[in-house]
Formats: structure tokens, sequence, C-alpha cells
């Protein structure tokens, strides 16, 4: 069978990478793609976001499947226009993607069905909205309701932050109409974790848990980007929690869905906050977003430690049959390090030739482009975040060491990454 994936980053790259070790995949194609994927699939020109055009290339190259992998087109509705046309599709209908569209849908599905979460107020005037401030305990969470390329959460320290962002958020319009209503979120703490779970709107299969390192530089500090880094497994998601989020968290949440009439389908991402309830007792996990696809870079860390053939599972998922799917991990760890062009998430230069990624590749060791792409011949510098290189191995340490010494082979100009990726998450190890 063909199979397009739709979408031209990292994670679209490891998605790539895991269906073309498939036996029942004859070629796979992306749209747009980038400099990596044209190594196993062939790109395609055009928009994501073009539901009709995706419909076009899948009758134009015989098209039997196709996976929606980015958050932009299926909150628009594309797998709605392929499954419309007779594709199969793996990727939530837009209704259902609306979990991760709409931030204020979101938490008032989570306060309806009693999923834990951190207490908010919605606001879609921002008068209103400073006037609450004035009174609000510190730090609070400023969240723009619909997306905003990751960037559209500001944890404010006092007033004249949060005011600043509300005035960036729905005065200036810094982030479009996905700022016209906010969110004020009481601020939680603890450790983060990340949960990537299939499911087919009944059964839900999770991935191994990751952590995700969000700040640009070391030690945690300076901008929130779309993260620098990835460990897996979590070390602070154990046995019990995960046995809790699957109770009080994970099956709550599909069953809402599925009881608001948007059952969903494909992959949900579970961002989660593990809260120390106020004068100690067990660890409560709370959700601190969703995400309706694989997390970027987090599928780049999870998927290569999947046994399971993808393709089988993303079929089982489309054909509401999940429940039939043994889901094979490897027992091992894994980490990403994403190499940057310098300067990111604010202002830097792309263009710059990228060498050395032979070198730095072995077995267990993989390199996924999110900002490539090929300029008379040559592979070179396109994004903010340029690879993501991730190493498997039998221990966390081991994988972070394997990554780093990959990272430092590859060679581009103005090439930035952090030197602390699973730093905190080897700490918890050790003790």
């Amino acid at each position: 069978m063909n199979v397009l994936v739709i979408g031209g980053g990292g994670r679209e790259h490891a998605i790539i990478q895991k269906l073309h070790s498939s036996p029942r995949i004859k070629r796979l194609f992306a749209l747009p793609g980038n400099g990596g994927i044209a190594g196993c699939a062939e790109n395609l020109a055009g928009s994501p976001l073009d539901g009709a055009l995706a419909v076009r290339y899948c009758a134009e190259h015989q098209i039997g499947f196709a996976v929606v992998a980015p958050d932009d087109p299926l909150v628009k509705g594309v797998a709605d226009d392929l499954r419309a046309a007779g594709i199969p599709v793996f990727g939530p209908s837009a209704q259902a993607a609306a979990i991760e569209g709409s931030k204020i849908f979101a938490k008032q599905l989570m306060k309806k069905y009693g999923i834990p979460t951190a207490a908010f107020e919605i606001f879609d005037d921002a008068g209103a909205a400073l006037s609450y401030l004035k009174n609000a305990p510190f730090p609070a969470v400023i969240k723009a309701d619909g997306l905003a390329l990751g960037k559209g959460v500001i944890i404010a320290n006092d007033y004249d932050e949060a005011a600043g962002a509300v005035q960036r958020m729905m005065v200036d319009k810094a982030f479009g109409e996905s700022g016209s209503s906010i969110l004020i979120e009481e601020f939680l703490s603890g450790p983060e974790v990340t949960v990537l779970a299939f499911t087919d709107s009944k059964t839900i299969l999770p991935l191994a848990s990751s952590m995700d390192h969000k700040r640009a530089f070391d030690g945690d500090k300076g901008p929130n980007t779309g993260g620098m880094g990835v460990i897996a497994p979590n070390p602070f998601y154990t046995a019990d929690i995960a046995a809790l989020c699957r109770e009080k968290i994970f099956l709550p949440t599909i069953q809402a869905l599925a009881a608001e009439g948007r059952p969903f389908k494909g992959c949900l991402y579970f961002g989660l906050m593990l809260t120390p309830p106020p004068g100690g007792g067990a660890i409560e996990p709370k959700v601190i977003e969703y995400n309706c696809r694989f997390g970027d870079p987090e599928a780049q860390t999870v998927l290569p430690l999947l046994e399971t053939d993808l393709f089988d599972i993303m079929c089982a998922v489309e054909e509401e049959r999940l429940s039939e799917i043994d889901l094979r991990q490897k027992k091992a760890a894994a980490c990403t390090v994403m190499l940057c062009s310098r300067g990111y998430p604010e202002k830097y230069e792309t263009g710059f030739p990228v060498s050395g990624l032979d070198t730095a590749l072995d077995v267990d060791t993989f390199i996924f482009h999110s900002g490539t792409k090929i300029k008379n011949g040559r592979l070179v510098t396109a994004g903010g975040r340029v690879l993501g290189v991730t190493a498997v191995r039998d221990t966390l340490q081991t994988a972070v060491n394997a990554a780093y010494t990959a990272a430092e082979k590859v060679h581009f100009e103005n090439c930035y990454f952090r030197g602390d990726i699973g730093a905190a998450a080897l700490q918890v190890e050790t003790l």
C-alpha cells in the first residue's frame, strides 16, 4: 500500500522512518516533507493545510492511507477532508482535535468530567482580565486559547508580567485570533511528564513516558521553545503513577470526548504535572495540556523504542480495533538532543550547509530532520530547530552520552544545543 504523511518536521521524519520498516507499505509520500525525509519518502509540493490538495495527491499516487501529523491541519479538518474522500486516516477529526485547538474547550471538558487540572478563569475582555489579576496569586499562567506555535503560554511572576502578557495576546494580537480569549490558570509545581497514547476512542495504549526540556538554555533558563531535547522513560513516572493516570486521566478523557460526540482516534498527548498536595501526601497527577497528535520532539524519542509495527497500530486505530494490538516496546532508554540555529526561538539565520551526518549515525543512533532542505544539491538549514539526534541504549546514562557524542559530530554554522538534556532525570535515577 502507498501511504501519505502530512507534515514536514522532525516528528514526521520519525514517523516516516518507522513506517519505512513496515512490510505492508510499498511507497511513502510526504506533504511537504523536508531534506531528511527525502531519503525515505517522496516529497510532494504544497501546504499541509490544503485538504483538497492532499486528496488529489492520494488519487494521483494511488495512496490508500494517510497520516495527518501536525496540529494545524488536524484542527483545520484535513483528516475530515481525506475521510470524506474515502481515504482511511490516522489522526482525529477537527471536532476531536479541538482538545488542542481550544485550551478553553479542553479546560471546560476537564471541569465537566472531573479530570484533575489546575484551577482557571476564562476571559474574552482584556479589562476584565486585568481587573482579575490585581488580586490574583502569583506566579500565574496566562494562556492564549488557540494554537500559537507553542508560544502561547506565559508564566507571570507578578502583575506587571501578567498584564504585559494580556496586552500582547488580547490587544496587540501577537498570536492573531488565538489570543482573542485567554485562560488565567493556577500555577502548578512538580515534575512534568509527557505521555503519548494511541487511542481508537475506546481503547488506549500509552507509549513510553518522556521528559521534554522546553527552555532554550542550560539550567532551564531563557525563553520557552518547541522543545530542546527529551529523555525517555521519565524516572518520575512510576508504575503506581501510571496506573493512577490511566484511571483518573487517560480513560476519563477518551470517554469524555466520546460522550461529547467527539470520538478521538489517533495519538493523544497528555502533558502532566505531578503535583504534591498541600501539607504532604501522595502525588496527584494533573493535566497541564493536551495535544491532538504526537509531540515534537517527544516522537523522536519514544518512537525508536517502539517494537510493534507502527502501520499495524495506525490501521487498528482507524478501524477501531486497537484492543487487538500487542504494543511492544524496547526495555531501553532514549535521549534526543535538538541541534538548533543560534537565536532560536527568536531571530536566527538559515541556509547554512550541514555536514557530519554520516559519521554520527549508527545502528541505535538516529538523526531526524526538523528544519532542513536541499538547495543546489546540498543539505542546508531551514528552521530554528534543525536536527534531532536520538540515541537508544540500555541505560539512560549511556543514551545521554551517546546522543551528545553523535551531536558533536554534526556541523553547521551557528549550531547551538543545550548541554544538560537528561541531567535532572539522571539525578533522580541516582537517588
